[in-house]
């Protein structure tokens, strides 16, 4: 059993984490950091916790064998300038540190989406794992990416308030989300530079992605669609995707529509292609807080350590 520290526990990216790894077969909870609850059961933060995790929330930080990160933006890397861990520690930050610059230290993050940097993932020691808007715009653009076939790429995406974190602020606020959408940092997210970093790399030419996400009226879950023009048949468009994903165990191609239920509560991202004269559309859907946080930290922990990739992660979506 390799023993698991989760700071920022009390956050959702969090909170996921452990409802994860309460049940992970080659783990177990060491600690759970939290500066503002020290003190707190995680069970009286989180109900759902009850009698899946009871431990105690502290602001003492032990050692461990893999540690989790899931700090606001910004904090991971002051975290780690205050408190030391040991090289062999494998370190997954769930935050924006890391992503663009993996340089801390004798650190050097390695990018962690599985389904284009899985070899370079076992026995790694320090993971940046991806935003949950750039894991599901780069899964729907990669293959096109690999091809070099992307040019111009306009994007729509709508995301549910988890996206948002816990800390309560006017648009994640019950009266103010329910009934309502509203569109924010339109061309202007702060995952735009992530996807480009990783899809210019495939594509080897400049790519203009004009991306407007969104606020929608749900808890959690982001559906993207991704309109490219091209003159590629659908069916070889189809069979590059069916190809490109043979060996991801988290994605499926789709035939048929896709919908947002179809992801919640799982690590999977379900694709589909639409294709109108020279006007192809990528729709994508993850869940945020599993595949596009919590759920693919635990995908790159299990490759890391060379466990089963899918290992505590058989998360049946909610239907109904």
């Amino acid at each position: 059993m390799k023993t698991v520290g989760i700071v920022g526990a009390n956050g959702y990216t969090g909170s996921e984490l452990i409802r994860l790894l309460a049940f992970h077969p080659n783990v177990s909870l060491r600690f759970l950091y939290s500066r503002s609850y020290s003190g707190t059961k995680i069970s009286d933060l989180y109900p759902d916790l009850t009698t899946v995790c009871e431990k105690v929330l502290t602001d003492q930080p032990e050692d461990v064998d893999i540690l989790f990160l899931c700090l606001p933006h910004k904090e991971s890397r002051n975290w780690l300038t205050r408190n030391a861990v040991k090289d062999e520690t494998l370190v997954i930050d769930l935050g924006n540190d890391f992503r663009l610059d993996g340089k801390f230290g004798n650190r050097n993050f390695i990018y962690g989406l599985p389904e284009i940097n899985k070899k370079q993932l076992p026995g790694a020691k320090s993971i940046a794992n991806p935003g949950c808007f750039a894991t599901a715009i780069q899964l729907a653009l990669l293959p096109l990416a690999e091809k070099e076939w992307l040019n111009e790429v306009y994007t729509t995406g709508i995301t549910g308030s988890t996206g948002a974190g816990q800390s309560l602020q006017a648009t994640t606020h019950f009266t103010w989300r329910n009934d309502n959408i509203s569109a924010y940092k339109t061309l202007s997210h702060q995952h735009v530079d992530e996807i480009l970093q990783q899809l210019v790399s495939f594509n080897h030419q400049e790519i203009s992605l004009n991306f407007v996400p969104w606020r929608g009226d749900f808890a959690r879950g982001i559906f993207t669609s991704s309109t490219i023009k091209t003159d590629i048949e659908f069916s070889d468009m189809y069979q590059l995707y069916r190809d490109f994903y043979a060996d991801a165990p988290f994605v499926k191609i789709s035939e048929t529509a896709i919908d947002l239920k179809q992801v919640v509560n799982t690590n999977r991202c379900v694709i589909q292609i639409e294709k109108c004269g020279n006007v192809t559309v990528i729709h994508s859907a993850i869940d945020n807080l599993l595949k596009g946080a919590s759920g693919q930290a635990v995908q790159n922990m299990n490759i890391a350590m060379g466990w089963e990739e899918n290992l505590g992660l058989n998360l049946k979506p909610i239907a109904f």
